[in-house]
């Protein structure tokens, strides 16, 4: 059964905020990524699709005004995807150290709110 949440119900605590940040930071690494990795002519173009498919993919089945409502499961599915993206962005850039902080801060974060969405 897909939860029924409206803006309303989202109260924001200190994990919201973190997670707030997290989606941010997410969607510059993945367009730094793009820019930095890629040749001239394809930098643009990766550097611009990556974060906004992110974006899309966060804005039909994660944001509180989801387009696409899917169970819990599925959004843990969804936001998995991204953020192992960026981290992923990190370790192919060089950057090991910022790739394991960022992630796992994330998936504290995620743990955290699953939790508190699954009590």
């Amino acid at each position: 059964m897909v939860s029924e949440r409206t803006p309303a119900d989202v109260k924001i605590g200190p994990n919201e905020i973190l997670r707030f940040f997290l989606e941010l930071f997410a969607f510059f690494s993945l367009g730094f990524w793009g820019v930095a990795v890629w040749p001239f002519p394809l930098n643009v173009v990766v550097g611009i699709a990556a974060p906004v498919v992110a974006i899309i993919l966060w804005a039909l089945f994660l944001s509180p005004r989801a387009v696409i409502r899917i169970d819990l499961y599925g959004q843990a599915v969804v936001e998995l995807l991204i953020f192992a993206a960026a981290a992923l962005a990190w370790l192919h850039l060089g950057q090991p150290i910022i790739a394991t902080v960022f992630a796992v801060v994330a998936v504290a974060s995620g743990v955290i709110r699953g939790r508190k969405q699954l009590a």
